[in-house]
């Protein structure tokens, strides 16, 4: 049914539909959206391609339309800071020469994406262009600074020390069209594609100027001497071209971030084969392969230790400053230092399956995003420059006719087209969400995406699970109570023997209590046994077969034969174990809260952020950890699906919701809040929510609704600033209180400070 679609045929066996369409005709929105609406999804992938030649929105969005008119385009975001389109296109769909032809076109240059990761080849381009930047600049200036010297002694009265007309050409003419070529090569790319941009205004107002210079130089002769605008051209140009160069050196230290994570990548690593130590390139090491890592080293892998026992720095990774002990079987994270012990280390991940590289991608992706105020952005820019044409045409009619002079009205139409330029509207939101999430990452704190950073500001209720994210999540079993005829005993063996059972179902899980369990078994010897049938319960407890006698380890819900039991564990995690349909007691468990706990809750209340606790414990349980905190809300026994249900219920009621645990459990409820918060870094958390805290410390939910605040703080004054600046400068130049040189150096800088305004959000620490 979707317009332009003439047939189709379906493949079930491998998965995949063939559309026959109108030539020109097929448009992959509406492929993609009718088949969503029929239950299914259609396969896509994602690459991001670095563009070179865009310098404002207006560019943006012209790269942005040329990508969507591709044949299985499905979305595409072009972000000007970072220099680079990211595409979602039909799996197998994407020709990245088709897309290069299409850019051309339009008047830019689409490149592969740099081998060695993006983040580093972009960051090398970067470079290498900054140094032809740098290079053009200094020879346009060598031209320019005679022609301003000149102006200047003309203005103080020393007319003869005025240049010549015949200098003034020789050194004007290169700068306006060798200097001055990317901006007519821009402009007519863009007339070309019925658009307009800066490139079009710089080149419509020099070009005016230097060809009225050139009038006046032909009719007037010797006597034109100290009428001309050459100097203006080269000024213009000089300073437009010197403002980019400012602003491409401010924007690639936005990037800083990305490029402080690539650097944590060793080059080389060593490994053990055989008997010999070979040194590899990092890239080459395998899964499984055993990594010798001295200290002072940087790990090229994740990893398990199998040999040795240091102390590793993760302070980079985790924005933590405080070495960790890693000893057999610990697991390492590539990137982190190893600082005094050497360690042999199994590979377990590597190259883009790291959690550096997972860590980076999130980066990244957050970085590329287009919040809600840079699309409206992207809209007044479309329009701004053909209002600015149209408002200097205005200009140079209202002064022609009012005081009667061309040059008069062609200097004030000059002005309003070069100070038109809509530059710093086009870098005010993605340059502060760049800083901003760089300035997160560093404190440990990844955000995923940009639709999370909008949201995190105004979080208004923040949702706690307990074990692992308030409390330290190892927790340790307290007690043994074995039950014999109904009643608790302290008979040691029962004890033994009741920790046997529970210790070989709880062997196959992977769940804390179940670790805690395994620990007191091996701490007081008892041997386990084989379990089959083992099944998790979710919310309520494990289940198995030992020795041919079902085992039930878990709550009341799971263990119905609690409920006429007594226990003297007021406030406690409790498991109560059943061996076929009788109770044989209770394995006590306590957990401490986290140092950091109390503050995290302090914070949030200060920042006038309701604190609410839903745990899967025994509500007594959560009821003193949440008087301890000083937590109001506190919801014991609460299954994972009803905690989904419980954040849903306070959106509904106008919250804003952040819900803060482990990404694995939680899981439902972290997709369910207006802002999941996993802590660990996990797979699973950075799979399901939307920020992942990457050291366990509640303080920085606090943190990251402070650091998402003070990007858009950031946001709006960029805007403001650069909306301010349009607004007050074309009236200004209109009125003629502007020269064109002076609108040219206001034009260039106005990008450069809101480029440095949002570099200040690199000071940003987290709180204490």
């Amino acid at each position: 049914r979707v317009p332009g679609v003439r047939g189709t045929r379906a493949d079930v066996g491998a998965r995949r539909v063939t559309v026959a369409v109108e030539a020109r005709e097929m448009d992959a929105v509406a492929l993609t959206d009718a088949v969503a609406d029929a239950g299914f999804a259609l396969e896509t992938e994602q690459r991001a391609f670095p563009v070179e030649g865009m310098h404002c929105a207006n560019c943006a969005g012209r790269v942005e339309n040329a990508i969507a008119a591709a044949p299985g385009v499905v979305d595409v975001t072009v972000n000007v800071a970072l220099e680079k389109a990211t595409v979602t296109a039909f799996a197998g769909a994407l020709e990245p020469e088709a897309l290069a032809e299409r850019l051309r076109n339009a008047g830019y240059v689409l490149r592969a994406p740099a081998p060695g990761g993006a983040a580093r080849g972009r960051d090398a381009q970067a470079e290498q262009r900054l140094a032809r930047e740098r290079r053009l600049v200094a020879v346009s200036t060598l031209l320019t600074v005679p022609l301003v010297v000149g102006m200047v002694f003309q203005i103080l009265g020393y007319d003869d020390l005025h240049l010549m007309p015949a200098a003034e050409v020789l050194l004007a003419t290169p700068v306006q069209f060798l200097f001055g070529a990317r901006f007519y090569a821009g402009a007519l790319a863009a007339l070309r594609a019925r658009a307009a941009n800066m490139d079009v205004l710089v080149a419509l107002g020099t070009t005016a100027a230097y060809v009225y210079s050139w009038y006046l130089l032909l009719v007037l002769g010797p006597a034109a001497d100290g009428q001309l605008y050459f100097e203006a051209c080269a000024v213009i140009i000089t300073l437009v071209l010197l403002g980019k160069h400012l602003e491409s050196r401010a924007k690639q230290a936005t990037t800083k971030a990305i490029a402080q994570l690539m650097e944590l990548r060793p080059a080389r690593a060593r490994l053990r084969r055989g008997e010999r130590v070979v040194d590899v390139a990092a890239a080459e090491v395998a899964v499984g392969d055993v990594a010798l890592v001295r200290p002072g080293e940087r790990m090229p892998v994740d990893g398990e230790v199998i040999a040795g026992a240091s102390e590793v720095d993760e302070s980079l990774l985790t924005g933590e400053v405080a070495l960790v002990p890693k000893r057999i079987g610990d697991r390492v994270t590539g990137g982190s230092v190893n600082t005094v012990g050497s360690l042999e280390v199994r590979a377990t991940a590597v190259g883009e399956d790291t959690a550096l590289a997972r860590i980076t991608r999130l980066v990244e992706d957050a970085q590329a995003g287009k919040a809600r105020a840079q699309r409206l952005a992207d809209r007044v820019s479309g329009v701004f420059v053909p209002v600015a044409v149209a408002l200097a045409a205005a200009t140079f009619l209202a002064w022609y006719i009012a005081a009667g002079g061309f040059e008069a009205a062609l200097v004030a139409a000059v002005s309003v087209l070069v100070i038109a330029c809509p530059c710093a509207l086009g870098l005010a939101t993605p340059t502060a969400i760049m800083t901003g999430t760089g300035a997160a990452a560093r404190a440990g704190i990844l955000i995923r995406d940009v639709d999370t950073l909008e949201r995190a500001p105004g979080i208004s209720t923040a949702v706690f699970d307990k074990t692992g994210t308030l409390t330290a999540g190892r927790p340790r079993v307290a007690a043994i109570v074995p039950f014999r005829d109904g009643e608790a005993t302290d008979d040691s063996a029962a004890a033994d023997a009741l920790l046997r059972v529970a210790g070989s179902v709880q062997q196959a899980s992977e769940h804390p209590l179940a670790r805690a369990v395994c620990a007191a078994a091996k701490s007081r010897r008892v041997a386990l046994r084989q379990v089959t049938g083992f099944r998790n319960h979710v919310g309520m407890g494990v289940s198995g077969v030992v020795a041919g006698e079902a085992v039930r380890i878990g709550n009341r819900a799971l263990v119905p034969e609690a409920d006429d039991a007594t226990l003297d564990a007021p406030a406690q995690t409790v498991a109560w174990v059943a061996v076929g349909n009788r109770l044989r007691g209770a394995l006590v468990f306590a957990d401490a809260p986290r140092p950091q706990a109390g503050e995290a809750v302090r914070r949030l209340r200060d920042m006038g952020v309701r604190v609410v606790v839903l745990s899967g414990d025994a509500p007594d349980v959560v009821r003193r950890l949440a008087d301890e905190l000083g937590i109001d809300d506190a919801r014991g026994g609460v299954h994972p699906h009803e905690k989904a249900a419980a954040v849903r219920e306070l959106a509904a009621s106008g919250e804003r919701v952040a819900m803060v645990g482990d990404g694995v459990n939680d899981a439902p409820a972290l997709a369910a809040a207006d802002v999941g918060i996993a802590i660990g870094g996990t797979d699973i958390a950075m799979e399901t929510a939307g920020v992942t805290l990457l050291r366990p410390d509640p303080t920085l939910v606090a943190s990251t609704v402070l650091a998402a605040r003070a990007t858009f703080r950031k946001v709006k004054q960029n805007l403001f600033w650069a909306f301010a600046y349009n607004v007050l400068g074309l009236p200004v130049a209109a009125l003629g209180y502007l020269s064109p040189a002076l609108a040219g150096s206001a034009m260039a800088f106005s990008s450069v400070c809101v480029v440095g305004n949002a570099l200040l959000l690199r000071r940003w620490r987290p709180a204490g």
